[in-house]
């Protein structure tokens, strides 16, 4: 009895994350209140606080269920035992574009992420948390370019952390621009030509 309410908890905060990422394409976060959710998700609204605090909560944890796996699966393409570092830099930018452009809800929580949320008021908690995943990818960013200098693969004229901010800058632009329109460009082929024509420039420098 225990191991059903449980499992049926679960299916109701799943159908309220559910429910929160269409509503929330539609119409945007701002413009979306908890009772909206709730109906779309066939739950009352004390099913929703009985989940989550507030709004930016379940924003929150819509993210999350969605990139938490991800994130993991990245970290694990950043672990591979490789000589040169730049190569696990690389397949982990084209295999996060991968994803995005194969998974509908990759696309869809980053298309709410970055065009349908203002991060103020209430969600400014969730901009920190937007930043501080960011930050946390430059970082690992960062770190595989200085171990590239470090292995001579990369000269040391060049600035770690610059260059991870293009890094970031050419992956997370194309997926704004792609989730604002898909049919601009085939995201994965794209991405990745973009990416080794970036990391090019990088072993060229000396």
């Amino acid at each position: 009895m225990v191991r059903k309410t449980k499992e049926e908890a679960q299916e109701t905060r799943n159908a309220i994350l559910d429910a929160a990422e269409r509503v929330f394409q539609e119409h945007g976060v701002s413009r979306t209140s908890l009772a909206e959710i709730a109906v779309a998700a066939g739950v009352t609204r004390g099913a929703i606080y009985w989940h989550f605090r507030n709004k930016a909560d379940l924003f929150d944890a819509m993210i999350e269920r969605v990139f938490d796996p991800l994130e993991a699966k990245l970290a694990e393409v950043m672990d591979r035992d490789r000589s040169d570092p730049l190569d696990n830099l690389r397949d982990l930018s084209v295999y996060f574009l991968e994803q995005v452009a194969r998974e509908p809800r990759y696309g869809r929580i980053l298309e709410i992420s970055w065009h349908k949320c203002e991060y103020v008021g209430d969600m400014a908690t969730s901009r920190d948390n937007h930043l501080e995943c960011g930050n946390r990818y430059l970082n690992i960013i960062e770190g595989a370019l200085k171990e590239a200098i470090e292995r001579g693969t990369l000269s040391a004229r060049l600035d770690p952390r610059r260059a991870a901010v293009g890094v970031m800058a050419v992956v997370d632009g194309l997926v704004v621009n792609w989730t604002l329109d898909s049919t601009l460009f085939p995201l994965a082929e794209t991405g990745a030509a973009a990416v080794d024509t970036y990391l090019a420039g990088l072993r060229a420098v000396r």
